[in-house]
């Protein structure tokens, strides 16, 4: 996979802004968010501080994950309006707490990956589930698959819905690499929908 990370390292890099706009002093890093090994770059909570290589607790778009820096980009950061700065935002550092909850969340996806192809199978969809995840707050399972955004997208999300396994995020990984920006949401059943197809 390590082209795969290297190639979205150096969008998330080559994508820092050009407008200008008033100075702030927030700190904006790159960070591994998840189990996908896709780079984004994320704001640091006021007070904080961190370096390369720590692992941070992240609220994403996805829900609450647990990530790792990957490099300071603040001092490339053309500084933009609030609206532009990015979406994920490190909160904190881990706690004992948080520690213990990521080891569980491993496990258990290990132990649900195998049960999940097998539902993705029986529903006979034309899906290949690649890795999953469940947010920390243990609201939402996301599953990676490998596909395009199309209709059987939208029914692994509606079918585990239906199925009685809560919120599922269904997040499309394309077999060359990382997805286009553009592309980067996911099928969500949060709403009783998914977006797959918009």
């Amino acid at each position: 996979m390590s082209s795969l990370v290297e190639a979205s390292f150096a969008a998330a890099l080559n994508s820092v802004p050009t407008s200008e706009s008033p100075e702030t002093s927030a700190q904006i890093v790159l960070v591994r968010a998840g189990r996908m090994p896709e780079v984004e770059r994320a704001v640091v909570s006021e007070g904080l501080t961190v370096q390369r290589g720590d692992v941070v607790i992240l609220e994403t778009p996805r829900g609450p994950l647990s990530g790792r820096v990957l490099e300071d980009i603040s001092k490339t950061w053309r500084l933009v309006p609030h609206e532009a700065l990015p979406a994920i935002t490190i909160q904190r550092r881990p706690t004992e707490d948080d520690e213990v909850a990521i080891r569980e969340l491993e496990s258990l996806s290990a132990q649900e990956f195998m049960p999940w192809v097998m539902r993705i199978r029986s529903w006979n969809l034309d899906l290949e589930l690649i890795d999953l995840e469940k947010t920390l707050d243990r609201e939402k399972w996301i599953l990676y698959v490998l596909a395009g955004r199309g209709p059987d997208c939208t029914k692994l999300a509606l079918q585990a819905a239906a199925a009685g396994f809560g919120i599922i995020e269904v997040q499309p990984i394309q077999a060359e690499g990382t997805r286009p920006k553009e592309e980067a949401k996911g099928c969500g059943t949060g709403g009783g929908g998914c977006g797959c197809g918009s």
